[in-house]
């Protein structure tokens, strides 16, 4: 332990970091490095500066990463249509290895030799955030003190703090009982109620959307334009990466769009249950797959949908930074260079309706040769018959030898 003279926190300024940060001063007997993002969580930031200061550190770091978030992590993932277990939008996978990143790059900056995090010992966390750590800094001491102190219950959490008048917002009556994380993409509920996977929601638990019963009468339209793969401009209107994230949140979430009740497959073994609201991801999810439906070659589709799975665990379980996942992410990326045009969306009561989509450069459709009427030799059915012989041979030869399946 004496040999770690700094440490770089990933710190919020709550109660269980604020509890890390003098745990670690305490324990270690070094100066402790703080570093927060702002991903678009929607809170004040400002205060976990002040709290860390009047602990007594020097070096205090929070940093804007919305625009790098989803540019660089949010859109990426999306290219794929990304979805974990057919139903989680990945809202809090795909922000670890941003900041594990961070970290890193402020370890390197401060010449610190550790880095610790707040992430328990019964969650995916702990995972994501250090496979991003060593793999990007091999060399580095990974702390996590959940997994080495005795401190188990919020009440522990508590009295550590009274003993080293370490100051604490007290909850408020009406505050949230939920464990809640956010950030551009989505916001997440566990605990409380919700560890019974049997309870409903409370309506008051969703913060970022409607009901769709509560969702206005008249409808929403968006015309989303793609560039690559990627949402340049919403209305016409061209945006920053975050900006059109925000505009979609902004329009899912009057929508009644969104919402997630899950019990998911934990990493480390266990199933829970979450709730999640994704607003602009879910539209974004859905738009995206409407613009491939024109452009995307059939079979280079089939095969995203076939890797899409494996990608999505690839984030769930924290190896964003793996070279495998490179590898992948080149391949999807490759496929996106054709994946330029417009899609047109009807936003109502909880629904993403696909009302149009089209690419004059790039699209595939030929209604020349799909239509029901007289194609004027654009495609000759009789070539059918031998394509269909062909395909049926192998089960015609088997149902000749009297095979049954």
């Amino acid at each position: 332990m004496s040999e770690i003279d700094k440490v770089v926190l990933s710190y919020s300024g709550g109660l269980d970091t604020s509890v890390i940060l003098k745990w670690l001063q305490e324990t270690y007997g070094c100066e402790v490095v703080t570093y927060t993002a702002d991903l678009g969580q929607g809170e004040e930031l400002e205060p976990a500066r002040e709290k860390a200061g009047s602990m007594g550190v020097r070096e205090i770091f929070i940093d804007d990463v919305r625009e790098e978030f989803v540019r660089d992590f949010v859109f990426p993932m999306f290219r794929c249509n990304t979805i974990y277990e057919g139903e989680y939008l990945l809202g809090t996978s795909i922000a670890r290895p941003l900041i594990a990143k961070r970290l890193v790059d402020v370890a390197n900056e401060t010449n610190a030799r550790a880095i610790s995090h707040g992430a328990t010992g019964k969650g995916n966390d702990q995972v994501r955030f250090e496979l991003g750590i060593y793999a990007l800094k091999p060399d580095v001491q990974v702390i996590a003190p959940w997994r080495e102190w005795d401190l188990t219950s919020r009440e522990s959490l508590l009295a550590f703090c009274e003993r080293h008048q370490i100051s604490v917002e007290h909850r408020q009556q009406g505050a949230s009982p939920y464990s809640m994380d956010a950030n551009l993409l989505h916001i997440s509920y566990e605990g409380g109620i919700l560890e019974d996977p049997a309870a409903a929601p409370e309506e008051s638990m969703w913060l970022w959307s409607n009901s769709p019963e509560d969702a206005p009468d008249q409808p929403t339209y968006l015309e989303l334009n793609y560039k690559n793969g990627d949402i340049t401009a919403v209305d016409g209107n061209t945006m920053s990466a975050a900006e059109i994230l925000t505009y979609l949140n902004e329009a899912g979430g009057k929508n009644g769009i969104g919402r997630g009740d899950i019990v998911e497959n934990r990493y480390v073994g266990m199933k829970a249950r979450g709730c999640y609201e994704t607003p602009g991801g879910s539209i974004m999810l859905k738009a995206h797959r409407a613009i491939e439906s024109v452009t995307l070659d059939r079979e280079l589709a089939h095969l995203k949908d076939e890797l899409m799975p494996r990608y999505a665990s690839l984030i769930y379980n924290g190896y964003w930074w793996s070279p495998e996942r490179k590898a992948m992410q080149a391949l999807i990326d490759h496929s996106q260079q054709y994946v330029n045009g417009t899609v047109y969306l009807k936003l109502y009561k909880g629904n993403i309706i696909v009302v149009g989509r089209e690419s004059a450069s790039d699209s595939l459709y030929d209604g020349h040769i799909v239509t029901f009427e007289d194609d004027a030799g654009a495609y000759d059915q009789t070539d059918a018959s031998g394509f269909i012989k062909l395909n049926a041979l192998r089960m015609k030869i088997a149902a000749m030898k009297g095979r049954t399946f």
